[in-house]
C-alpha cells in the first residue's frame, strides 16, 4: 500500500530553487518513497525526533513519518555539502 506525502512550507521552497533535471530526480525519489519510505538509501538522523534522511544523488531529502496515517511529511531537501547535517 503507498504511503502520502505532504511537503512542508520549507521543503517547497526548496523545491522551486531547482533546475528541472533536479526537480526529476528529486521527484523520483518522491514516487519511490511514496511506495516504502524504509527502502533505498535511507537512515535514521540521530538527535532528532523520528525524523529520517533519503539519499538521491547530491540530495538529501529530510522527512518525518507518521505511520499511523501512512503519511511522509516531507521537511527539507538540501544538496549535500559540509552543512547540510
Amino acid at each position: 500500500m503507498n504511503w502520502g506525502l505532504v511537503i512542508g512550507n520549507r521543503a517547497k521552497r526548496q523545491l522551486r530553487r531547482l533546475t528541472n533535471s533536479e526537480l526529476h530526480q528529486v521527484n523520483a525519489a518522491f514516487s519511490e518513497m511514496c511506495h516504502n519510505p524504509y527502502h533505498g538509501d535511507v537512515q535514521f538522523l540521530k538527535g532528532s525526533d523520528g525524523a529520517f534522511r533519503y539519499r538521491t544523488g547530491d540530495w538529501r531529502i529530510l522527512y518525518d513519518l507518521e505511520p499511523e496515517h501512512k503519511v511522509i511529511v516531507v521537511t527539507a531537501v538540501k544538496r549535500r555539502d559540509s552543512k547540510t547535517y
